[in-house]
């Protein structure tokens, strides 16, 4: 529980070290580093646990030095283990983690049974005791998240390029390994600077979390990285509010769980904060979220079925240039292969769009309707001709394949293809913009096979 006269200073060191994390944390997650934040938090146990029994202090910066020493030792170790011996990079991480924890755990535990440690108060690094923070920590936390603001402003550019094409910044002759290695450094600071916030367990959560809820909200580089400040520094304030004296309570949470939840860590809250960012922004994100991409899928499945429906009623039309003849339900549906029900929904959205109307169990195209259906059937003709042009497959196959791209070619495309055909000579010269002929039949099983020429 943290005391209310501190709470605004904790929730200010919070909320600088999330904005700081989740800043840093995208580079590292756009480059497929995640996971080094939390080898680098495991591997600096040791560290703080050698600094203490060295120099009987738990001066932050003190600490901190040792920390960095430790995890940058266990960075090296990775890079050592994965160049030569057969061990792959991700089976190092975890061998350099586990040995590092293991032998940070064992110091921990022998400064607790030392009589000049006991009262150390180590323990806390390893799941964060924020409480603990001074005037000095968060200054420290400040200069720091001010320096590695700088160093990206410098180097944005550079650290674009390398994030999203490392190959190509390597062949125009850009330091990549000298880049990665202020990337990983960068890492390691914001690292060590949070573990007596979130501890050794919890830190990599706050270089991940902020970093892939922003990534659900764009695709640019600069607004990434805002968000994923503005994400960390949320979850670091909601953390501390949620372990403010009494806010569960008066959230009703004690009354719903039967338990009692006062005295809950801030570090923990701080981390659950950043899951709970991440997974609203997995459901509601405007572009990348489940929401929109159901809706999208939705709005998609449902325009091919209404085009398809649209490019039948256009084929089984007998002369569609000089009026629009009604068309029974019971030809759509041999057609097309549809039920009745089908046909109807299929219709119903038609309708609203002014693109067909319709009278008992017949419909016709409007003014409307028929254009949009003549651009859909010039579109999969032309695609059809042109695969034709340049692939030995059967026709079939072909006309399966316009059926799913012909809602997804754009007009400069579907013109491009026609003057490309007409170049070819695989194109008779009829006035642009004209639906070209069929190069197979049409089926009408009320007519059997129905002429092309239109």
């Amino acid at each position: 529980m943290l005391p209310t006269s501190i709470l605004w200073n904790v929730m200010l060191g919070a909320a600088l070290l999330g904005a700081a994390a989740g800043f840093v944390g995208t580079f590292a997650v756009l480059r497929r580093r995640a996971l080094v934040g939390d080898m680098l938090s495991h591997a600096a146990l040791p560290g703080i646990a050698i600094v203490f029994m060295v120099w009987q202090t738990r001066d932050l910066v003190s600490l901190s030095l040792g920390a960095l020493v430790a995890g940058l030792l266990g960075v090296a170790c990775v890079a050592a283990i994965a160049r030569w011996t057969r061990t792959s990079e991700d089976a190092a991480l975890g061998i350099v983690l586990s040995a590092f924890f293991g032998l940070g755990v064992v110091l921990l535990t022998v400064l607790q049974d030392n009589p000049a440690g006991n009262k150390a108060g180590l323990d806390s690094f390893l799941f964060g005791e924020i409480a603990s923070l001074r005037v000095q920590d968060i200054q420290v936390i400040s200069i720091v998240a001010a320096a590695l603001l700088v160093l990206v402003l410098v180097l944005y550019k550079e650290l674009k390029l390398l994030s999203f094409d490392t190959g190509f910044a390597a062949a125009q002759g850009w330091p990549v390994f000298w880049l990665d290695l202020v990337i990983m450094a960068a890492i390691a600071v914001v690292t060590i600077i949070g573990l007596p916030i979130c501890g050794v367990i919890l830190m990599a959560a706050m270089l991940i979390a902020p970093a892939a809820a922003a990534r659900f909200w764009t695709n640019r580089l600069g607004r990434l990285l805002a968000i994923a400040s503005l994400f960390g520094g949320l979850a670091g304030i909601a953390g501390c509010l949620l372990a403010a004296p009494g806010v569960l309570e008066r959230m009703g949470v004690g009354k719903v769980t039967a338990i009692s939840v006062s005295g809950l860590p801030p570090g923990p809250l701080i981390v659950l904060a950043g899951a709970g960012i991440l997974l609203l922004s997995m459901i509601a994100a405007p572009e990348r979220g489940i929401l929109s991409r159901w809706w999208h899928e939705r709005k998609l499945r449902h325009r091919v079925e209404r085009d398809h429906l649209l490019r039948a009623v256009y084929e089984l039309s007998p002369a569609p240039e000089s009026k629009c003849p009604w068309i029974d339900f019971d030809r759509l549906a041999d057609h097309g292969g549809w039920s009745a029900e089908t046909i109807a929904v299929h219709t119903h959205q038609a309708m609203r769009e002014g693109l067909i109307e319709r009278v008992g169990p017949r419909l016709r195209f409007t003014p409307a309707g028929y254009r949009s259906a003549a651009q859909l059937v010039r579109a999969h003709r032309l695609w059809e001709l042109y695969r034709l042009s340049r692939h030995h497959r059967s026709i079939d196959d072909i006309h399966h394949d316009a059926d799913d791209l012909e809602h997804l070619l754009s007009p400069d495309s579907v013109d491009q293809l026609e003057q490309l055909l007409v170049a070819e000579g695989r194109l008779p010269a009829t006035a642009p913009g004209d639906v070209p002929r069929s190069p197979h039949a049409i089926k009408d099983n009320s007519k059997q096979v129905r002429d092309t020429t239109k």
